[in-house]
């Protein structure tokens, strides 16, 4: 049950009783947004978020009347130095939740050899241009992240598509928190990720944030100041974004 709808600046904010109510509306959301695009241009170009916070949107996004053979697939961010079949590799987790699940169009992936790691940014970057994104969904981190922009590496006007950053503390112990790595130690130190300039210039964007751990990261995002300190706090200034929240997640808004 949708309970509250705000609108912070730009951004509107819809916060649902439960997890499970903020995916299903979310997804509808999105599968609305895909096919008006199709229904422009024949085709959309999507990137999705790979993170627990996403799999209620995810899941319920496969029940949707979508032509996924019109949808072209990219994911934002990737780690640096993890195997091909690492299960906490976003590629992995974006096969299991979706990509293997529904016939896509194309399906571009980040993964690559630490030592390919600049060629494939840029690699990535060509895509990009040459498929302009439609939609892009993401989640905000316990630090304020958007994708792998933690504040020591985000910049608003930064020039670059994607690019190599260092993970901070905060970012890697998140990941042992949503049980994607047994220990801190195995969280790798180093990602590629879509800027925050290149998220900010796609057109719409579906922000899907639950529990509890993410409180004050929403709180600082919605009423904080606009600075990479909280880098989700730029959303505010997205023409065409929504936040999805469960009241976890709202807690320190509500």
């Amino acid at each position: 049950m949708n309970m509250v709808t705000k609108k912070v600046e730009n951004l509107p904010v819809y916060i649902f009783e439960t997890r499970a109510g903020m995916g299903a509306a979310a997804a509808q959301d999105a599968a609305r947004r895909i096919n008006d695009v199709i229904a422009r241009r024949g085709e959309a170009n999507v990137i999705f978020a790979a993170a627990p916070s996403q799999n209620e949107l995810l899941e319920n996004l496969l029940q949707c009347d979508v032509d996924w053979s019109k949808v072209r697939g990219f994911h934002q961010d990737e780690y640096i130095g993890i195997s091909a079949d690492e299960p906490a590799g976003f590629g992995c987790f974006l096969r299991r939740a979706i990509f293997d699940r529904v016939p896509f169009k194309e399906l571009h992936f980040l993964l690559c050899g630490a030592e390919q790691a600049e060629a494939k940014c840029e690699e990535y970057t060509a895509l990009l241009k040459k498929y302009p994104a439609d939609l892009i969904f993401l989640g905000i981190g316990e630090n304020g992240h958007l994708a792998f922009n933690d504040p020591s590496s985000a910049d608003f006007n930064d020039p670059k598509y994607i690019k190599i950053v260092e993970l901070d503390d905060v970012c890697r112990q998140q990941q042992v928190n949503d049980g994607c790595f047994a220990t801190f130690a195995d969280v790798p130190k180093r990602a590629m990720s879509l800027s925050m300039s290149y998220i900010m210039s796609v057109p719409e964007a579906i922000c899907v944030v639950p529990t509890q751990r993410k409180a004050n990261a929403v709180k600082n995002a919605l009423y904080g100041p606009v600075t990479t300190t909280c880098p989700a706090s730029i959303l505010r200034r997205h023409p065409n974004a929504a936040l999805y929240l469960d009241t976890d997640s709202a807690s320190g808004i509500l």
